[in-house]
Order: structure tokens, then C-alpha cells, then sequence
């Protein structure tokens, strides 16, 4: 029988939900390596016990020092849990090129590449586990936020074609989509990234900027704002995920990604965008008016 600890190395662990799975998973008993870009945010976790790296998803050297130091001692990584990620917000017409290409290279590219470095140990092994945080904004988009929402679609997608590739290794590999997730350092961020410059969507920023302080902060009452998640609650998700022999490829967490991801995949686009996306969330309004879905 193999006894060997099954090292559970875990990105974004400076907050949110990267560092609610190393707390979850430490305290369930598991061997946890939490990484960030700045190690001294990890202080508390280090506190706690939990063994810490420092770990840039942007940068390879970074990415190679720290397999290599849970595989020098474990001899490879067991449960890979990539979700350090940010969201680059506004309108797709406001967004800088160079915005977007710094929003793929840590939400995809990263993400892409670590799990590159994990999987040759993995296969060694005969076993392993790579879970990808994604989001409800992985199966569908609003306005405000396309760039993010495509570097989560892009992230399932490769999840997809990854589980398929490596199942015949012994290798799991899983989605976790949660709503949204009532973390303030990734709520305070989403607002501060909006752009500020042009007129044209003047308005729309000032709404999205309001609405989404609303969701993350409760200032007033909104419909994603009520069906919020706790960063523990996609932890606790996580770590049932990562304990199971065969997982499902992809976990929703909370109400409303439960309940919106059905009504995307029922529901035509015309019908998905009415129903939900124009009640639920600002859309810009210029001189031409949405066209009513009744004739």
C-alpha cells in the first residue's frame, strides 16, 4: 500500500477562496503547500502550520521552484488547486489590449502552465488530482465583465479537453464554478479596475462600480448580492472534490449558479438575456433601444 502524503499545492492563497482551501484542507488533515506572489502574505497561514511557497502564476521560474520543492520532497505534487485569478472589468470596447493580455496570462496561461509542471509527476505516480476554480461567468457573460468571463470560459474548456487526456493516467481534473463569493479584496478590485477614461459608457461604469460594491460589500439589497457564497463555502466544495476516487468533472456552488447555469443551458439566448442578464445586472443604454422579444 502506498503511504505517501498526498501534497496539496494550492495558488492565490494571499485571499479569498485559495486561502479558505489551505485553511480547510490543513485543518482536515491533509499535507498543504499555500503559495502567493508575495510570501509575506501568507504569514497567517504559516501560523497555523501550513507550509508556504512563494508562487507567481506569470512567472516560470517562480512556477518551477515551487514544483520542484514539493516534488524533491514528496516526489510529486497529489492535488493541484489552481486558483489565484483576477477580474480585469468594463466594457469590451474600453478594455486595454494589454489589460486583457495580463488577464489571460494569469487566469489561463498560468493556470495552463502549472499544470504543465504538476503533470509529469502525477503520471509517475499513477494518480493525481488538478482542480480549476472557474466561475457561473465560465458558462455564460454579463456586461462589464467580457475579458474575465472569457478567461473562465477558457479555463473550462481546457479543463475539458485536459480530463480527457489524462484520465488514462489516473489523473482527476475538475471544475468548481462558484456564484459569487462574498470575498471584499476580490469585490474592492473588481471596482478599482474599471476603467475611467472615454464618456461613452460614463454611466454604465458608474452603475457596474455601484452594483458590484452592492454584491460584495451588502450595501443594498440586489439579486446576486443575496445569493452570495463564503470563500469557505467553495473550499468545503474543493476539499469533497479532491477526497473523492472518481469526482464529477464540474461542481456548481450556491443557489444562483445552480440555478442560472440551468436556465443558460435551457433557455435561448434572446430568452436568457431578457429573463436574467437585463433584470439582473447594468447594461449600457445608448440611442438604440434593446428589441422587445414579443413581435
Amino acid at each position: 500500500m502506498n503511504n505517501r502524503p498526498n501534497p496539496v499545492l494550492i495558488t492565490g492563497c494571499s485571499s479569498g477562496i485559495g486561502r479558505a482551501c489551505a485553511l480547510r484542507m490543513h485543518r482536515g488533515g491533509m499535507l498543504v503547500y499555500a503559495t502567493a506572489r508575495r510570501p509575506e502574505t501568507l504569514a497567517p497561514l504559516a501560523a497555523e502550520g501550513i507550509r508556504t511557497l512563494r508562487l507567481d502564476v506569470t512567472d516560470e521560474d517562480s512556477m518551477r521552484a515551487a514544483v520542484d520543492a514539493v516534488e524533491g520532497e514528496h516526489g510529486a505534487v497529489g492535488t493541484l488547486v489552481n486558483s489565484a485569478g483576477f477580474a480585469a472589468s468594463g466594457a469590451v470596447e474600453e478594455i486595454e489590449l494589454d489589460r486583457m493580455r495580463q488577464q489571460f496570462e494569469t487566469n489561463v496561461f498560468g493556470l495552463a502552465r502549472l499544470s504543465q509542471l504538476v503533470l509529469p509527476g502525477m503520471r509517475a505516480a499513477g494518480t493525481g488530482t488538478v482542480v480549476n476554480i472557474s466561475s457561473i461567468f465560465g458558462r455564460y457573460a454579463v456586461p462589464g465583465g467580457g475579458f474575465y468571463q472569457a478567461s473562465k470560459h477558457a479555463v473550462e474548456a481546457l479543463s475539458d479537453a485536459l480530463r480527457l487526456e489524462t484520465a488514462g493516467f489516473g489523473i482527476r481534473v475538475v471544475v468548481i464554478e462558484p456564484g459569487p463569493v462574498r470575498t471584499t479584496n476580490f469585490g474592492s478590485t473588481y471596482v478599482d479596475n474599471l476603467p475611467s477614461a472615454g464618456e461613452v459608457y460614463d454611466e454604465f461604469r458608474e452603475r457596474t462600480a455601484e452594483y458590484f460594491q452592492a454584491i460584495y460589500t451588502g450595501s443594498r439589497r440586489t439579486l446576486a448580492g443575496t445569493f452570495t457564497v463564503h470563500a469557505d463555502d467553495v473550499a468545503r466544495v474543493v476539499e469533497r472534490a479532491v477526497h473523492k476516487r472518481r469526482p464529477r468533472a464540474r461542481y456548481t456552488v450556491g443557489f444562483l449558479a445552480r440555478s442560472t447555469i440551468a436556465l443558460r443551458r435551457l433557455a435561448p439566448d434572446a430568452v436568457f438575456d431578457h429573463l436574467f442578464v437585463r433584470r439582473a445586472f447594468p447594461v449600457p443604454h445608448g440611442t438604440a433601444q434593446p428589441r422587445s422579444l414579443t413581435r
